[in-house]
């Protein structure tokens, strides 16, 4: 057993996109449970766009990391001692420890994982706070319908992809957005898009335009900027926008150069009706049973299938996290810790 319990600090607020210098990898003191509390080995990390939110002290939903904090995020852990009736150990848990190699929890935050249901490290991905947005966002908000076209950016991420593949259980048309032709083809032949657009082409706008003969009925937004610019004009009556993420506009330290195109999309909203709705999954927490027995029946019965970037060792979080704003990854970020 290790006496030290590895951490990654935030050590500076970030100015545009984060370095390697916004950050502190420390060894603290080995955590020790009290009652009611077990202590944990991470396993995975999960690494997602919405960290970078939380190293800006900008007013949002949630409270920023502390400068000398440690990066907060979902991890798989294993109990290695407890001191609650719940959890013995070598139970795997889902947590929500950050970046570090052990912590302590209080037993009625954890969810018992099953080892035996699939890659533990799917609770941070596809069966977990991802996929949950897909499903509840596109779901909910989308409402997609038979025989409509369902357009998602990021589409190769980990809920892109199971955007466009919920659509197409659902009857509808997936064509999805991303960076390269190696994850457009993967749209393809991996996740059973219809189309697959490339938002590096130079003719990106005419591509989606063409992969859209019949407008857009459901856009999940995921990007924003450029993507954004090329999906409005294709916006159908009543389309609904799923606002999920704009990671394109999470290093922007001033308004993009152009003219204001407030009145432009306001007046689209207007005659169009068109129905944009930002989101966040802890909004639709009371779908979460309906999500876990849809998500496991899908993935066994092939329906939904899903890819993991898995980088190891914690102190190799830093550059992956980078990377991640950057469209560096291909598939679900995840840290294997130990």
């Amino acid at each position: 057993m290790p006496t030290t319990n590895r951490q990654i600090l935030l050590a500076s607020r970030p100015v545009g996109e984060p370095k390697l210098s916004d950050f502190t990898i420390a060894d603290a003191a080995m955590p020790v449970p009290s009652d009611g509390e077990v202590l944990l080995k991470m396993r995975y990390l999960s690494l997602d766009p919405y960290m970078r939110g939380r190293m800006s002290d900008a007013k949002s939903y949630a409270a920023p990391v502390p400068i000398g904090g440690v990066m907060e995020g979902g991890t798989v852990a294993e109990v290695v001692a407890s001191n609650s009736d719940r959890f013995r150990p070598g139970d795997v848990v889902l947590s929500h420890s950050g970046w570090q190699s052990h912590a302590v929890a209080k037993a009625e935050t954890l969810r018992k994982i099953d080892p035996s249901a699939g890659p533990i490290s799917t609770a941070v991905g596809v069966m977990g706070m991802p996929g949950m947005t897909a499903y509840t966002g596109l779901l909910t908000i989308g409402q997609p319908k038979a025989g409509e076209t369902v357009v998602v950016a990021a589409a190769t991420g980990p809920v892109g992809s199971a955007v466009g593949q919920i659509a197409k259980i659902k009857g509808a048309r997936a064509v999805g957005i991303a960076g390269g032709a190696d994850k457009c083809k993967a749209l393809i032949e991996e996740f059973g898009f219809d189309a697959a657009v490339d938002h590096r082409s130079p003719t990106f706008a005419a591509d989606l335009a063409a992969a859209c003969p019949k407008g857009i009925d459901v856009y999940f937004e995921n990007v924003g900027g450029a993507v954004f610019d090329a999906v409005f004009p294709l916006l159908n009556f009543f389309a609904r926008i799923p606002v999920c993420g704009l990671i394109a506009q999470y290093n922007m330290t001033e308004l993009p150069p152009g003219p204001d195109r407030t009145s432009q999309i306001m007046r689209a909203v207007l005659t169009k009706r068109l129905n944009f709705r930002g989101f966040i999954v802890s909004d639709f927490a009371d779908q979460s049973k309906a999500f876990f027995t849809d998500m496991s029946a899908w993935i066994r019965e092939g329906k939904v299938k899903y890819r993991e970037d898995i980088v190891d060792g914690l102190d190799k979080a830093p550059e992956a996290f980078i990377g991640l704003l950057k469209g560096a990854n291909f598939g679900k970020l995840v840290v294997k810790v130990a």
